[in-house]
């Protein structure tokens, strides 16, 4: 393969709703080489592939994941917000398919994803701050290893780099699981961090495409150091360009098959 690894945002998210299995699937068909999912945990223990601190935006249900039992989630109704299932040119007549709207966690994702019969990367971003502080990053660490991905797949399909703003988080994972690649995932560029080095041994910058166009030597300088670099979210040509004019290593989209398209892929 030539050219960025293409990462799913969420899944195939402009099409389908977001951390959905169904929105997973797509983009493996699609041909997306990775995912990007976000995860919290419940407030008994269970790690869920929700974005934001709130279930108002993306289910029917109101307040804090945190605060939700994972029973208690998995009866919420995390689809029919989207315009695929509540837009005009949505079906009214057949049955709601359930891996569009239903609660997916983490290891049912993993389960998937190690289903698929081929080559799959998994970026997995731990959503800080949170009421849970490093247990986030240990129940990850945790299930990833009964999964037999902390040290490498047991078939070698499945790759799995954990990501997060937090630079704290990231330390955390490198104790935990020296062998699992990291992500500093970057908004803005923080006032005591060095154009190209990365703290606590993370070889992998994710810059949102808004700072790339404000700082038009970041890529650049950070690849020069030896780093690899995942820029967020790039769903349009423009962008699509100009990440390419960097030489990024990585694309996180929310379209990805219209991304493989212009790859020509």
């Amino acid at each position: 393969m030539t050219g960025p690894l293409v990462f799913a945002h969420r899944g195939s998210s402009a099409a389908l709703p977001e951390h959905t299995l169904a929105a997973y699937l797509r983009a493996l068909d699609e041909g997306a080489d990775g995912l990007e999912c976000d995860v919290r945990l419940t407030r008994d223990g269970h790690l869920v592939c929700v974005h934001d601190r709130r279930l108002d935006r993306t289910s029917n249900g109101r307040g804090r994941v945190s605060a939700r039992t994972l029973a208690e989630l998995d009866q919420l109704d995390f689809g029919s917000w989207h315009d695929s299932l509540a837009g005009e040119d949505a079906p009214t007549d057949v049955p709601v398919d359930p891996s569009r709207t239903r609660l997916l966690t983490l290891d049912g994702l993993l389960r998937a994803v190690r289903a698929a019969g081929r080559p799959v990367r998994l970026l997995i971003e731990t959503k800080h701050p949170t009421r849970y502080g490093a247990d986030v990053e240990r129940r990850l660490v945790e299930l990833l290893r009964q999964h037999g991905l902390v040290d490498g797949a047991l078939d070698g399909a499945v790759q799995v780099t954990v990501m997060s703003f937090s630079p704290l988080a990231v330390r955390r994972i490198r104790d935990l699981a020296p062998g699992l690649p990291t992500v500093l995932l970057l908004e803005v560029l923080p006032p005591r961090l060095r154009l190209g080095r990365l703290p606590f041994g993370t070889r992998i910058a994710g810059p949102g495409i808004g700072l790339v166009r404000a700082r038009p030597r970041l890529v650049p300088a950070l690849r020069a150091a030896g780093n690899q670099v995942y820029v967020w979210t790039v769903n349009d040509p423009a962008d699509l360009d100009l990440v390419l004019d960097c030489g990024v290593d990585g694309i996180i989209t929310d379209r990805p098959a219209l991304i493989l398209d212009r790859l020509g892929r």
